[in-house]
């Protein structure tokens, strides 16, 4: 049994790094004391089911049930509690997140044989959880409505339509569609006009074990006759000037929560340099493509419609995920488009006819 512990130090200077030197390590009758020679920012422990880096290894399986730090900020107490095989393995196997302050505990995805620490707000891990749609055992679809509540998004020119109720309303014609073809199950990360900070958004992804997280946009430019529908994936490196501007207009929308996505970047950029992240991010980009391909009898398309951005919500490590800018509100044809009922039934079909190849697809390899 492999129980791994990552640990930043740092916590009074304000700039994150990895802990230092281990002074102490205590064993109680049960759990650990970890000393360390200098205050931590925070620590995240996670059960591993396979061979990874080892910091702990236990003569039998255990479990993490409480972690804190003492008042020094050095000394970290992790409660044990033993465990047989099976809890162990179902544990280790489960996506389900719990979250213990200081820490964020991620269980590993049962496709991975590792699990990643992200820094994720209080906030996310006591919300509750939306309602999941569908029949029991199809694979899970998270469909995130972009802004929202005091982030109204991009405003049409004419300024009678805003980004985050045409987002709305489409995810919710998704879902629909989506429903109807009895395929998948389906959960929105918001069905009302409610703000939700990026990292919040694809959090609730990751604790509902989703398999595929789409989050819905409408894009805007200052020409006007700008056009077309995209879809985006992560990558540090943007694909284009265009994707580097949408980047970073849309990693602004937590500064309305005061959340600086720049203080958190470090970080994030850190764990995927760690994992590499490759197969989501290679998951992900096919989906694009599928989608692209799918939308393009449907709805106008940009040329070249699948790109790449360092967008904030597209950041979970394990899970594929997209960016759906579904067209421009800053065009008044695309804007009519998409505030029509016809417009966001063609967009949804589009949805609906990748993610049944999609599944169709990896049912198939298995």
């Amino acid at each position: 049994m492999l129980m791994l512990l990552a640990l930043l130090s740092g916590w009074l200077t304000g700039a994150p790094s990895w802990a230092g030197i281990v002074q102490q390590v205590r064993v109680t009758g049960d759990g650990i004391a970890i000393k360390f020679d200098e205050p931590a920012a925070r620590a995240s422990g996670f059960l591993l089911g396979s061979a990874g880096r080892i910091v702990l290894d236990l003569a039998r399986p255990a479990i993490v049930t409480e972690g804190d730090f003492g008042g020094d900020g050095r000394t970290l107490t992790l409660e044990l509690a033993t465990a047989d095989e099976t809890r162990f393995a179902r544990a280790a196997a489960e996506r389900r997140l719990s979250f213990l302050p200081p820490f964020t505990y991620l269980q590993p995805a049962s496709r991975h044989p590792y699990s990643v620490s992200l820094p994720v707000p209080r906030r996310a891990a006591s919300a509750r959880l939306p309602r999941i749609h569908g029949e029991p055992g199809r694979p899970l679809v998270v469909i995130d409505a972009g802004h929202g509540g005091r982030d109204p998004g991009a405003v049409a020119p004419s300024g009678d339509l805003r980004e985050k109720d045409l987002t709305l309303e489409t995810a919710l014609a998704i879902r629909d569609a989506l429903l109807a073809s009895g395929r998948v199950r389906v959960a929105l990360t918001r069905e009302d006009d409610r703000f939700l900070i990026l990292q919040e958004r694809y959090s609730i992804a990751r604790r509902l074990g989703a398999e595929l997280f789409l989050s819905i946009h409408c894009d805007s430019a200052g020409d006007p006759e700008a056009t077309g529908a995209s879809i985006y994936t992560l990558s540090e490196v943007a694909s284009d000037k265009e994707a580097a501007r949408l980047a970073a207009r849309e990693n602004k929308a937590d500064a309305l929560a005061g959340v600086h996505v720049d203080e958190q970047s470090a970080d994030i950029a850190s764990i995927l340099l760690d994992l590499t992240q490759r197969e989501t991010m290679n998951a992900s980009a096919g989906f694009a493509r599928l989608l692209g391909r799918e939308a393009q009898p449907l709805i106008p398309l940009k040329a070249n419609p699948h790109r790449m951005a360092s967008l904030m919500v597209l950041k979970a490590p394990d899970l594929p995920s997209i960016l759906f800018e579904t067209g421009y509100i800053s065009n008044s044809r695309d804007a009519g488009f998409l505030a029509s009922r016809e417009g966001q039934r063609k967009v949804a079909q589009s949805v609906r006819k990748a993610v049944e190849i999609h599944f169709a697809t990896r049912m198939a390899a298995r």
